[in-house]
This record gives C-alpha cells, structure tokens and sequence, in this order.
C-alpha cells in the first residue's frame, strides 16, 4: 500500500526530524547572524541576495559572513578573558585553522586579537603570507616533517605541539643539528618551544571518528600507566606512562623548551563533563610533574571540538557559559592541588567558523521514489531525491563521519506542503549525499538555489576534485559587498596540473 500523503510527518524521518510548523522560518543557531529573508522570501546575507551571488560567482559556492567570523572570535575571546582574568590573567585563544583557513581569515584572526593553531607546512605558508607573528603561532601534527619542523624554528614558533616519544626526539635532534651549524656562524642557539599533546582517557560523548582522547588512537601520548614506550630498550620504569616519559625526556633534551601540557579529547561537544574531566586530569599531572622534576610548566592548552547547531535538535552552549564553566573547575583543581594556575589556552575552529557560511546549490533533477516503512513492510511512503549541483566534492563530511546537516531553499518562499527529501550530489556513488533527510517545500524544482547552513568548518578544507569536479570557491560578505577570498577552481585549472594535457 502507498502512503500518498505528503502533507504530515513522514513515518521515514528519523525521530530527531521534527516537521517545521514553517518551512520558511530559518533555524537561527545554524546561520550566521546577518543571514535572513527578504521581503520576497529570498535568502539575503549581510543585504545581499543568492541571486546576485550566484549570478557574480556562479554555484556551488561556499558564502562566509565576515562579520559574524568577527563577531565569534571576539565572543570567545571576551568571554574567556573574564572568566579567566582572576586566574591567570585571561587565555590565549588560538584560531584551529584546520576548520578552515585563507590568508584573509589569518588576517582576520590576527586583527581580531587571537592566535593562531596550524597543523600543516601548507597551513604556516598561509599563516607567513598573512604576516601573522611566528610568536603567536603553533603547530600541530602527529607526523611532522623535518621541512616542517625546520621552518617551524625559523619563523620562532611559539609552539610546536608534540605528538610522541619519537617526534619528541625528532625535534631534538633538529635543534641540536642546527645548533652545531649556527655556532659556527653566528653563534644563536635556536630553540624548539614545546607542548606534549596527551591523551588523558575521556570518551567525549561525539562520533568514534572525532573522538580523539582515546587510547586507541594516533594522537597523543597515553597518561595511563604502564605505556612508556621501549621500556627495555631505554632502561626505563616500565609502570611509566608514555606521558610522563614524555616529559622526563623534554627535561632532559638539549635544545627543548617545555612549555606545558595539551589535550583534545574530541569534536562537535555538547556537554561540559568531558572537559571538566580532561581538565583535572591534566592539571594533576601537570602537578605531579613539577614536583617530580622541580620545575614550572607555565602553559596548559585544553584544545577544542565545542559543538555547533548543525540541525534543529543541536543545542550549542553560549560561550560565556562554557568558559565560566571550565574556569570553575581549573579554579577548584588548583586552589586543592594548592598549585598557580597555568596560562590556560584554547583551540576553537568550528566553533568560530562553522555557522559563519552557507554552501548555495542550483537544484537539478528531482525523483521520488517510495519507500517501505521501517514498522511495516507493506506499507510505501515517498522520498524526494533533490539533487544539486554539488556533493561530496565540497563537503565530505556526511560520508566520513555520517554528518547531519539542514537545508531551506534560498531563492524565493514557498506555501507548498512539505516534503521528506534527501539533497544529493552529482557524483558517481551512492553515497554522494549531502542532507540525509530534510524536509523542503514539495514545489522544489530545477533552478531554485538551495542553501546548507553550517558549512564554513571542515567543508571546504576537505574538498576535492572528486569525478573532476572544479573545487568551488569562497566568498566574505560584508557591508553589502561580496568578494573572493579564495577562488573557485576552473577546469583550466585542473587540466594545467596534468602534464599530458599541455603536450596535446
């Protein structure tokens, strides 16, 4: 039997899919700031309108609200400062590039009043080309090259996050080769600023695959005991932890400055407790550790991965009730370990930039198909398949990580009854789909723009040119003027790197 009825909740949906009262209305978590309806129902960001923005740039496009980056980055750094200023002077907030990064938005961080976190040679060539202080940079990484590393130093990186025992060593001996050389030439002794990136155990309650604080994975160096690595081949302890061999080692390298200690225990978190349970654990051992080897470690980072409303049903905390929160447990953890409180820093990125930007598709094709009811096999209800002229070239995220995400149709209003779709890309797979289940005005058609909020981190980083599709570009918007800040790809790009296509 057929369920023909398009105008209900759909028994297809999943149970977090509520069905809009107005298919119109826009979820303001998930959009920036200035993203809004026009008098005639079409989407307009900072006053300018899909349609323009589509006629200057063509799709798909990612479009970023440069005041609303603005505008986040200051809210976290405020809000951070006060809660920390009592004690100990406030926090570094550094930008997680890794979300996404330009030269433009370097500039933007910088003038902003936050540092910067990259994990790349790629990501501090872009961070040099903005003229961003060495200083106010780190660099991240669980397999950093040598080039890296080296021009780590030589642009005085004010950390290099260490990742294991063996990088570790690596950047030592880096530093002593370079020492041997500059002694003979101009006598400057170059030195590496170091943070040991530990994993203290905490399940973040997020996906498997952005849960980073874990044994059971790359990053980080273990604080549980019995996992120094090479005991017996190094003559150590073996009821040692990797982590504090981690740091008896830095003590002990010539050429390393230890600075502190760093966690990330994971991605798109909603709740407190993991962080209040990271944040203990690293204080302890960093307690333990300056009794154990007389020393001050003026540095704790307690990383990232706070959540962003990517659907309706997604509850982002306000950043000043995070940052109260989390200075109230390093404030109680130090005045019982009867210890000063570290320079506390941070590394938000999706955070700052996720709900900055939209990705803006042209829909093509529709087909519906029906669909058996997951409680009752006889029974059919429809699915639109919506698809665009995009997908998993330019966000790849509901492939790798079953990502949600939302969807309205951006170009105009609609009063038709609403439909369960599915928003799916132009690409040879199946799972090429970019909104799992949404539901949009039934009249949807080819030539309407639609518009997936939520997109500025991890979408565009994470592109390719998949079926060799150009990458799209990203325009800022501000002040009712819209420009590139990186451009779309175009296919003479593509062919200019294939070196069979010049000798044709």
């Amino acid at each position: 039997m057929s369920g023909a009825d398009v105008t209900g909740a759909s028994p297809l949906a999943p149970d977090w899919l509520q069905l809009p009262s107005d298919l119109n209305a826009l979820h303001a978590p998930s959009w920036a700031h200035d993203v809004e309806r026009s008098g005639t129902g079409e989407l307009t960001v900072g006053g300018v309108t899909v349609s323009a923005l589509q006629e200057q740039f063509g799709t798909p496009l990612f479009v970023l609200s440069e005041g609303d980056f603005r505008a986040r980055a200051r809210a976290f750094r405020d809000a951070f400062n006060e809660a920390f200023a009592d004690l100990c002077g406030g926090v570094d907030v550094y930008y997680a590039g890794k979300a996404f990064l330009s030269v433009e938005v370097a500039r933007w961080v910088r003038q902003e009043g936050l540092r910067l976190d990259t994990c790349s040679g790629g990501e501090l060539a872009v961070a040099q080309r903005a003229g961003f202080p060495g200083e106010l940079l780190g660099l991240h990484g669980n397999n950093k090259s040598a080039a890296e590393i080296n021009r780590a130093l030589d642009m005085n990186l004010g950390r290099i996050v260490v990742d294991s025992i063996d990088e570790l060593e690596r950047v030592a001996g880096i530093v002593q080769r370079r020492r041997a050389e500059d002694a003979k030439k101009s006598g400057h002794q170059v030195t590496a600023k170091v943070m040991l990136r530990l994993t203290p155990g905490v399940h973040a309650h997020t996906h498997e695959f952005i849960a980073t604080a874990h044994e059971d994975q790359k990053f980080g160096l273990s604080m549980a005991p019995g996992t120094a690595e090479d005991a017996e081949l190094r003559g150590i302890d073996p009821a040692l932890s990797a982590a504090e061999q981690a740091v008896d080692a830095a003590v002990a390298l010539d050429g390393i400055e230890l600075l502190g200690l760093h966690c990330h225990i994971g991605s798109q978190i909603f709740e407190a407790d993991g962080f209040a349970v990271a944040a203990r654990k690293l204080l302890g051992f960093h307690d333990a550790m300056q009794r154990k080897h007389g020393i001050v470690l003026p540095e704790m980072d307690l990383g990232g991965g706070h959540g962003i409303a990517y659907t309706p049903v997604d509850t982002p905390r306000p950043v000043s009730e995070i940052a109260q929160a989390l200075a109230g447990v390093v404030g109680e953890t130090c005045r019982e370990l009867a210890i000063e409180c570290p320079r506390i820093s941070i590394e938000p990125g999706r955070a700052i930039v996720g709900s900055t930007t939209f990705t803006l598709y042209e829909v093509g094709t529709r087909k519906t198909v029906q669909v058996e009811a997951p409680d009752d096999a006889e029974r059919t209800y429809p699915r639109r398949y919506v698809s665009v002229d995009g997908g998993m070239s330019d966000n790849a995220r509901p492939v790798l990580y079953d990502a949600d995400y939302s969807a309205a149709l951006a170009s105009r209003s609609s009063d038709a009854p609403a439909q369960l779709s599915r928003v799916v890309g132009k690409h040879c797979e199946s799972g090429d789909i970019v909104v799992k289940d949404v539901y949009l005005p039934s009249d949807v058609s080819a030539g309407d723009l639609l518009a997936v909020p939520g997109t500025g981190a991890y979408c565009w980083a994470l592109a390719s040119n998949y079926n060799y599709l150009a990458r799209p570009g990203v325009v800022a918007v501000s002040d009712g003027t819209a420009r590139w800040i990186i451009r779309g790809e175009t296919e003479e790009d593509l062919l200019n790197r294939d070196m069979g296509a010049g000798e044709l």
